[in-house]
């Protein structure tokens, strides 16, 4: 049953719901720093250990962690494995670490972090917590590698350092600037749709995975995390209904006890006159 559980968030991270091509997060590390592969497999495999890491420990404190204050809890806790990533980078991958540039401490505030740490790793056990991570970590960086190969191979004709175009081949400068990210990534999304939609026409369910709350992240709306925290028909896992209903109580506790206290005095008086 462990196993199964595994390799579903494995799965899942890897092609169901891939964070770039099906999800569409963390698109502002995906389009600045894939101008090669070396950079898009580097920032990738820095998120995935951040992202596992958090995953981890999110859950292990998932208990203790106070529901109001969570999205801060989750804040220092990636914080804190973010910096660690990055003194070791600066340790003994510098030229890495200066190629990510700002992007290495902005994976703090990068949704696929928080994302994972609040729909999955804050409501299930330690272990599948760590392979969720894992999964949507190898994800990201299956996609940045691939973004940054194509950019790589069309812009320059290298892919990781070798020359693998013809001698006569003139590099499309475009791919290695900005504008060039938008183009490979819309062109491999479409590929991944053309495929899902044979897939889907042979009768293959390619339907997504729920993310921890069993809806779907890309069209998730007010179902999925929002109705868990904030749906009224679901007050016992609702924060801010639970408090106002815990007020109200306590208000309409006091005005009858008020009112009780009143009729009695009133009672009293009648009967002493």
């Amino acid at each position: 049953m462990k196993e199964n559980k595994i390799t579903e968030r494995l799965f899942n991270g890897l092609l169901k719901e891939n964070p770039t091509f099906v999800l569409a997060l963390g698109m502002c590390p995906t389009l600045a720093v894939t101008t090669s592969a070396m950079n898009g497999l580097g920032m990738g495999l820095t998120t995935m250990v951040v992202l596992a890491l958090s995953n981890l420990i999110i859950s292990l404190l998932r208990e203790f962690i106070p529901n109001r204050v969570r999205i801060p809890a989750f804040i220092v806790i990636v914080a804190s494995f973010v910096t660690m990533v990055q003194l070791l980078l600066e340790a003994y991958l510098p030229s890495l670490n200066t190629a990510l540039g700002v992007y290495i401490p902005l994976i703090v505030v990068n949704c696929i972090i928080l994302g994972r740490a609040e729909s999955y790793a804050y409501h299930n056990p330690p272990l599948p917590s760590l392979f969720d991570g894992i999964g949507m970590g190898l994800g990201f960086s299956v996609a940045l590698t691939l973004i940054g190969a194509v950019r790589e191979i069309l812009g320059t004709g290298n892919v990781f350092g070798f020359h693998i175009m013809p001698a006569g081949y003139t590099p499309i400068n475009i791919f290695v600037l900005a504008p060039g990210a938008f183009f490979v990534l819309a062109a491999l999304t479409a590929v991944q749709n053309a495929i899902k939609k044979k897939a889907a026409a042979k009768g293959k369910d390619v339907s997504k995975v729920g993310s921890g709350c069993t809806e779907d992240c890309s069209t998730c709306g007010d179902k999925g995390c929002t109705k868990r925290f904030y749906d009224a028909d679901a007050p016992e896992k609702n924060p801010v209904i639970n408090e106002a209903k815990e007020s109200e109580a306590k208000e309409s506790e006091v005005k009858e006890t008020e009112a009780k206290e009143e009729e009695s005095g009133v009672k009293e008086e009648s009967s002493n006159e």
